[in-house]
């Protein structure tokens, strides 16, 4: 069983920067995939950024050149740094992680982006 507890959501201008973070517990060991979704209002959720344990990365074409995701050396952070926000980034960003087949979910964090 893994629980994943994210933090860093707010209300920043567009233009600014917010990093958000999800930190995984429990039966933690050699978690694989990590990663972040993101969900709009009225729209589907849909794959922000991902990366394996081994460090290879992938970003929605929205996102590129953007936001940056990483993990800490335990492997059971994962860290989404988030500059040049845009109004259309506003959604809440849920993290993810794949254990032994399954995934599991973060319970999400707000992003607003808005002047």
């Amino acid at each position: 069983q893994v629980q994943l507890v994210e933090s860093g959501g707010g209300l920043v201008q567009p233009g600014g920067s917010l990093r958000l973070s999800c930190a995984a517990s429990g039966s933690i060991r050699n978690i694989n995939t990590m990663g972040w979704y993101r969900q709009a209002p009225g729209k589907q959720r849909e794959p922000v950024a991902t990366i394996t344990r081994g460090g290879s990365t992938t970003y929605a074409d929205s996102v590129k050149g953007r936001f940056t995701v990483s993990r800490d050396n335990a492997k059971t952070t994962v860290y989404l740094q988030m500059n040049g926000l845009k109004p259309e980034d506003t959604a809440v960003y849920c993290c993810f992680a794949v254990f032994l087949g399954y995934n599991y979910w973060g319970q999400g964090t707000q992003v607003t982006v808005s002047s």
